[in-house]
């Protein structure tokens, strides 16, 4: 390869532009699949300073900026000539008809033929004209369909993979960059060529953001009022969400005349951040803490422990993950919102990834991989893991998406740059439907039984918690008069029922509180099985990494 002017020098580049750089000067690569935050509004170093723009202004403008010619090409617009229009225009067949057509096979076949023109020129002392060329939505020129086979789509991903191996366009300056979200959107003959260099781009950093700010602060002169000096701050709080949902976000609030408050941002980014998931994902808000939770006391005192060491930056000691495990109704759910709380960092639930059209629900979990990256530090918390999390070896009806979901998630879970940034944790009450896989360590580190209540005083006490929450106090001496009519192994879900019942009681009668609860028990059934519970109190003994957390009546009972 010819030695090419470069584009602008590397500490004027985000990482993801100079990582191409490098590789198309050194000649490692000529093909780029770029994927990832591919529709934001982007920092172009430009002539003149820094503007903003959209990828393809960043691909003509910044690093194809001395190419002789740059054609582009999306379903909708067909080819267009973006730069070089009279080297093009020299091509014979551009002369005949002085048409370039739309439907993609004819489209990659057309832009093959002019790259291997513009090739054979230069190999007979012609001039080497460098030619550069994207691909807007490429997923949906040479889509993913996973367990089929067609022809036509075949021969058109053949051939873009060839604009990366064929010695004839490797040889010439020929740079091609195939844009598309989700990498795995995009045609697996595409995406498994050793030859092209995938290149992952991120939602902007919190510096990237300043900066975003810093050139747009003038038109928003009302909402950033209050932070006219101080820009970090704003955009260190929003990080995680698109410079392209912050500008909008601004121009509707600066049409309003509103100003920016810090208050307003958590829930702003909240907003932002759900939006740009389009459903994915939920932030959950924790005013809780470890003080909320009833009794625990060595669950507690160890969890207080890791978030010490989170806090003094010690993350080789911190867990990359948690697996919560107990009875249906054990509060798993409830313990997140107060490790959450007390950690004082964003919950990020996922919600429904899963998608019925092939190659959505792989693309939705790459998705929220890229949110999660950019939010800094987070826990994550998948409820039901059994069945989010997918099996090694898929659905017997699902064309291998759960095969395919497992790996991707096993991939994330696992890498050693995510700990003390993301903390997954995982809920369950049948840990053993889980894949012994994600659940080792340097996946998930500490496992966490939940168990119900162990004795009638501990029944009460957490039944009074739940009545004193609403209102209705129930005295300490009451505890002789209801004793017999505690249940044993009492869930928090089961008692936050009887207390909701107690306090309908006290609400439609004249009883005071301990009648009321009393009144509220008599009848009481369990609205899980006792051998449904026993199982899963012992799948949750069997799981814990530490014989500290399960109390000794359910070790003796589970014995």
């Amino acid at each position: 390869m010819p030695n090419n002017p470069p584009p602008p020098p590397p500490s004027l580049l985000p990482p993801w532009a100079e990582e191409i750089s490098t590789l198309y000067q050194s000649g490692a690569s000529s093909q780029f699949l770029l994927y990832g935050n591919v529709n934001d509004r982007m920092l172009l170093p430009v002539k003149g300073g820094t503007r903003l723009g959209s990828l393809q202004e960043f691909l003509i403008e910044v690093l194809m900026s001395h190419f002789d010619v740059i054609l582009s090409y999306d379903i909708g617009n067909g080819i267009r000539i973006e730069k070089g229009g009279d080297h093009v225009s020299e091509w014979p067949p551009y002369k005949r008809n002085n048409d370039l057509p739309r439907e993609p096979g004819r489209a990659v076949d057309t832009l093959t033929h002019f790259f291997r023109y513009c090739a054979n020129m230069g190999r007979m002392g012609e001039r080497r004209l460098q030619v550069g060329c994207y691909i807007r939505a490429a997923h949906l020129a040479a889509p993913a369909l996973q367990g089929a086979f067609h022809t036509e789509l075949g021969a058109l991903a053949m051939l873009v993979r060839d604009w990366a191996v064929d010695g004839l366009f490797v040889e010439h300056p020929l740079a091609t960059f195939l844009i598309a979200e989700n990498i795995n959107d995009l045609n697996p003959l595409i995406v498994n060529n050793p030859r092209a260099s995938r290149v992952r781009i991120p939602l902007p950093s919190p510096g990237e953001l300043e900066r975003g700010l810093k050139l747009i602060a003038p038109h928003y002169s009302v909402t950033l009022a209050g932070y006219a000096q101080r820009l970090e701050y704003p955009a260190r709080q929003l990080a995680g969400a698109s410079l392209g949902a912050v500008e909008a976000l601004l121009k509707q609030r600066e049409y309003r005349r509103e100003r920016l408050e810090d208050g307003d941002l958590a829930v702003l980014k909240k907003e932002l951040v759900e939006n740009d998931a389009n459903g994915l994902i939920e932030f959950i808000e924790s005013h809780r803490t470890l003080e909320d939770l009833q009794g625990m006391a060595k669950v507690k005192a160890w969890l207080r422990e890791d978030l010490k060491l989170w806090k003094q930056g010690n993350l080789e000691a911190v867990p990359k993950g948690y697996l919560l495990c107990g009875p249906v109704g054990t509060g798993k759910t409830f313990m997140v919102e107060c490790l959450a709380g007390e950690a004082g960092v964003p919950i990020v639930r996922l919600k429904n990834f899963r998608d019925k059209w092939v190659g959505s629900s792989e693309g939705n979990l790459e998705k929220i991989f890229r949110l999660l990256h950019a939010l800094g530090r987070c826990y994550v918390f998948i409820d039901e893991a059994d069945q989010a999390l997918g099996a090694r070896s898929g659905g017997s009806g699902d064309s291998g998406v759960s095969g395919r979901l497992y790996s991707m998630m096993a991939e994330e879970m696992s890498r050693s740059e995510n700990r003390g940034k993301i903390i997954w944790v995982l809920a369950s009450s049948r840990p053993d439907l889980i894949e012994v896989d994600l659940k080792r360590p340097g996946r998930i580190d500490v496992r966490i039984p939940l168990f119900p209540t162990s004795d009638a005083r501990e029944g009460f006490e957490l039944l009074r918690a739940l009545c004193r929450k609403r209102g209705v106090e129930i005295p300490q001496a009451a505890f002789e008069t209801l004793k017999d009519e505690i249940p044993p192994m009492l869930t928090p879900a089961a008692a936050e029922a009887l207390a909701v019942k107690a306090y309908r009681i006290t609400h439609t009668s004249d009883l005071s509180g301990a009648k009321a609860l009393k009144t509220a028990l008599f009848g009481y059934q369990a609205p899980v099985a006792p051998e449904i519970l026993m199982k899963q109190i012992r799948l949750a003994i069997d799981e814990a990494t530490d014989a500290a957390f399960i109390p000794e009546y359910f070790t003796a009972l589970a014995g």
